[in-house]
């Protein structure tokens, strides 16, 4: 009986530190923020958006994380179903991500965008306001 008594310990011990070091060691998506570098943006073709990926543990900008999904659209307006075509550009800064639209109407632009960052299991997703100017 009491050897029984002493796996059941050693079992309990083990399964909690397995599970105290699985959950320490990830960090999820909720730990990444896309923010817009400028935000006022010249209204017409061919204008320059970027946005920095920020790991709001440290603070710091998550360079070489992969873009995968954007869409531009006036929800800010209300008008969720006017959409622009997103084109990637350089970046001379790591963890800022550049990108070319054509923000044909003044006013607020959303850009949603998806990413996958190295060794996280979650995508991280945002969202940033541009507003275009004359």
């Amino acid at each position: 009986m009491k050897q029984t008594t002493f796996y059941a310990r050693i079992a309990l011990l083990a399964g909690a530190m397995l599970s105290s070091t699985a959950t320490a060691s990830f960090a999820g998506a909720q730990d990444y923020e896309f923010q817009a570098v400028k935000t006022d943006i010249k209204q017409g073709a061919g204008e320059s958006v970027s946005v920095r990926l920020i790991d709001k543990r440290t603070g710091k900008t998550v360079p070489d994380a992969v873009i995968f999904t954007t869409r531009m659209d006036m929800a800010p307006e209300g008008m969720e179903m006017m959409t622009t075509t997103v084109d990637p550009s350089t970046s001379a800064e790591p963890g800022v991500y550049g990108f070319t639209t054509n923000l044909s109407m003044e006013g607020g632009w959303r850009f949603q965008v998806a990413a996958k960052v190295q060794g996280e299991p979650e995508t991280v997703q945002g969202e940033v306001v541009f507003k275009a100017v004359p």
